[in-house]
């Protein structure tokens, strides 16, 4: 199947989301093609990660054919002339256009085949070792054009809308839900507590009635009847 540059882009962002026990990098942020200067480096996809581990951003280059890989190595913040985006890099192409072997140095490698999933061929992701991939991250990382990456951000969240606006709006959903999860905590506790007051008024209930059956019986016996004894049989006309 032949893949536009347009659908191994859609396909790359998707990746960058995936999280990391899916074999993703788990980024919780991730867009195609947004500028990061007035005349730097666009990436075809990045993605950014802040959990407190792994921290950073990663950066996927889609490449359709050899030629165009081939040319991607010219450019300025591929060879080293100035600082590019990503502290983990990736090329995605179509299986087979990029060889390992071609990669640049710290570089990683993701194949699309023809059902559209994406295949880690050069990753710490492969490594199912997990002091060696850790081992295996901290490699690949690179320094990354911090300032490029910033200003990428900052044109995102502007056209996002009133970041102010929409923080005020998270905290208060925040605040609510707190709330909501309090007053259901206490529910839950209240009806815990009922749930213990009715098990023991249910045991009280069954050892009456035990008692009761009890007693029931010893009047029986002494007065020699049943209490069966003194239904009434209807007469069949």
């Amino acid at each position: 199947m032949n893949y536009t540059h347009k659908e191994l882009t859609e396909l790359a962002v998707r990746w960058l989301k995936r999280s990391q026990s899916q074999n993703g990098p788990g980024c919780q942020i991730a867009v195609s093609e947004c500028r990061s200067g007035w005349s730097d480096e666009i990436p075809d996809a990045i993605g950014f990660r802040a959990t407190g581990k792994n921290d950073g951003s990663v950066i996927v280059e889609v490449k359709v054919s050899r030629s165009d890989f081939l040319v991607d190595a010219k450019k300025a913040h591929r060879n080293g002339v100035v600082k590019g985006l990503g502290n983990w890099r990736y090329y995605l192409c179509p299986e087979g256009v990029i060889k390992p072997e071609e990669l640049p140095e710290r570089w990683g490698l993701l194949y699309v085949n023809h059902r559209g999933h994406i295949k880690p061929i050069v990753s710490p992701i492969l490594e199912t070792n997990a002091r060696k991939r850790k081992r295996l991250i901290e490699l690949m990382r690179q320094e990354s054009n911090s300032d490029g990456e910033r200003f990428l951000l900052v044109k995102l969240l502007s056209r996002v809308g009133d970041a102010e606006a929409l923080n005020t709006q998270y905290r208060e959903l925040n605040n609510v839900v707190y709330r909501l999860t309090k007053d259901n905590d206490e529910k839950r506790a209240l009806n815990k507590t009922y749930s213990k007051i009715i098990w023991r008024f249910n045991k009280m209930v069954n050892a009456i009635r035990k008692e009761s059956k009890g007693v029931v019986s010893n009047v029986e016996d002494g007065l020699e009847f049943k209490q069966s004894d003194l239904k009434i049989k209807k007469r069949r006309h």
